[in-house]
């Protein structure tokens, strides 16, 4: 007979892309199950994403009641709960708290126009990385309100509440606004150094009214927001009561889960593509980097971001496209196809017998900020097979990452120590690879879904269980293993790298030619 389920439990609510989330940890942090419902994506023009809240909110739903009938946890059990979603991702939202709208999607870059007006303000250096080395982009929340209040005029007038993903959550479950400073910090251009909002630059960029759309609380992340009500209690499967604590973005989520609440760690969140994110005692400026940002993810520090747009993704590319033999044999002795070609690359001396690749494949989000960027492939010859090219491209990624740990070390950011999780910590290779070219040990935790923990160790700050985010981690975090970098595999490396870095810079005007050249057939 399995001992009682007591408690207390926490519930991290995760608002992906894809699906809804919902897990249940103990306050040590160990998993006890998880649950998601997926809801989709609408494309209605080209550059545009939409969903709908309510499928959200029906997912959450049933996520919750999975969970907790999968978990065996008593619901009087659940001391705490916190959230996170994806990022500018805009709701427009009534009175009654009802969407107006579809929810423009992070990935929208609807906003172009008014993006562009960014860069033309005076003051607009001290907005960003202090001295406006990054360029805006369409995802962000000022421009889609100011695109909403150009084309959506009535929609915009009838909206209460216009605020990001995260923050609509807080409402449903609670029945009281606040914006999150994750958000608030990292994509909205508040900064509590600067005296809060730069209402001149949503002035200048045609959306100064917006901020009688926002709420005034801007919140910390962690900090109690009020308490489940009555109705998302029922809804959920809960008693109503239960504290909840202010969230944030999915990917600082992971951050937390990760345990990087102290300046020297630098959280390394992989997939698709790479998330690199850390903490600073002081703020940082300088080319080539996003940050830093005030209090964004924890009080009294400086939070700095950097990555790449296309890095687990240009592996399945390769795999997809030119690994059909391998994909082939796979299938038939029951293995991973990335398995199978990690073997053959074993194979390659470090360095690929010279073949560089940048792995730019959908533009570069740091050091160069270039949506223009593409790849690159050079040095090939008649010796090269595709094992070189496989092994090249995860070069590619390791070099682009450490590109951007030096990026950050020359604005005085130093990193001692990665903390991984995602895809790419299934490959043992692929993780000592990062190691070696980098020159830094990597820490891979027990629980991989760090950004479901995450939200549990703001729930269990919000509940007062831990005094703050850095005590949560401490508890709730918990090393399962490190790679250590190769001394001499380093040392080799570093002529490698050095022509990775200079490659791009050598190619970038003639890359913006043959894109724009493309991009004229349309």
């Amino acid at each position: 007979m399995s001992p009682r389920l007591t408690g207390p439990y926490l519930m991290g609510i995760d608002f992906g892309t894809e699906s809804c989330r919902v897990a249940i940890f103990d306050a040590t942090g160990k998993p006890i199950t998880f649950a998601a419902t997926e809801y989709k994506t609408t494309h209605p023009r080209p550059g545009w994403a939409e969903q709908s809240p309510e499928d959200w909110w029906e997912a959450l739903q049933a996520s919750s009641q999975k969970a907790l009938a999968k978990s065996g946890v008593p619901a009087s059990s659940i001391a705490g709960i916190s959230y996170d979603a994806t990022t500018m991702t805009v709701v427009a939202m009534d009175t009654k708290g009802e969407a107006l709208r579809p929810a423009i999607m992070w990935m929208d870059v609807r906003a172009t126009e008014q993006a562009a007006k960014a860069e033309t303000i005076d003051h607009w250096a001290r907005l960003y990385n202090g001295n406006g080395t990054a360029p805006a982009t369409a995802e962000w929340y000022p421009f889609k309100a100011a695109w909403l209040r150009q084309h959506e005029r009535d929609t915009y007038d009838k909206a209460h509440r216009l605020v990001d993903a995260p923050d609509w959550i807080t409402y449903k479950l609670t029945g009281e606004w606040s914006v999150n400073i994750n958000s608030a910090a990292l994509r909205m251009y508040y900064n509590r150094d600067q005296g809060g909002w730069p209402t001149e630059f949503y002035e200048h960029i045609g959306c100064g009214d917006v901020f009688d759309k926002l709420p005034e609380n801007v919140v910390d992340l962690g900090k109690p927001v009020g308490e489940l009500a009555v109705t998302p209690a029922q809804l959920l499967g809960l008693p109503p009561g239960i504290p909840v604590a202010q969230g944030s973005a999915d990917a600082w989520a992971g951050q937390l889960g990760l345990g990087v609440t102290d300046p020297g760690k630098l959280a390394l969140i992989t997939g698709s593509s790479h998330v690199m994110s850390g903490q600073s005692a002081e703020p940082l400026h300088g080319k080539g980097f996003f940050g830093s940002y005030t209090d964004g993810v924890i009080p009294g520090q400086y939070t700095v971001e950097g990555g790449g747009v296309s890095t687990g993704s240009v592996l399945k590319w390769f795999k997809d496209n030119f690994a059909s033999d391998i994909v082939e044999l796979a299938d038939k002795v029951g293995l991973n196809a990335y398995d199978l070609l990690n073997q053959k690359a074993r194979e390659i001396p470090a360095g690929s017998d010279g073949l560089i690749i940048n792995e730019y494949f959908q533009g570069n989000r740091t050091p160069y900020t270039d949506s223009k960027a593409r790849g690159i492939m050079w040095g090939l010859s008649l010796h090269h097979g595709p094992a070189h090219v496989y092994k090249a491209i995860q070069e590619a990624v390791c070099y682009g990452v450490a590109q951007n740990l030096r990026t950050m070390n020359e604005a005085g950011f130093t990193v001692t120590e990665m903390v991984a999780c995602g895809g790419s910590t299934k490959s043992r290779d692929w993780m000592q690879m990062h190691s070696d070219v980098t020159g830094v040990p990597i820490t891979v935790t027990q629980v991989g879904d760090a950004v479901a923990l995450g939200s549990a160790m703001m729930a269990a700050v919000g509940a007062e269980i831990y005094p703050d985010l850095g005590a949560a981690a401490k508890e709730m975090v918990h090393d399962l293993e490190q790679y250590t970098p190769n001394q001499e595999r380093h040392e080799e490396y570093q002529f490698y790298l050095d022509a990775y870095c200079e490659s791009y810079p050598a190619l970038q005007e003639l890359t913006h030619r043959v894109v724009d050249h493309e991009a004229a057939k349309d």
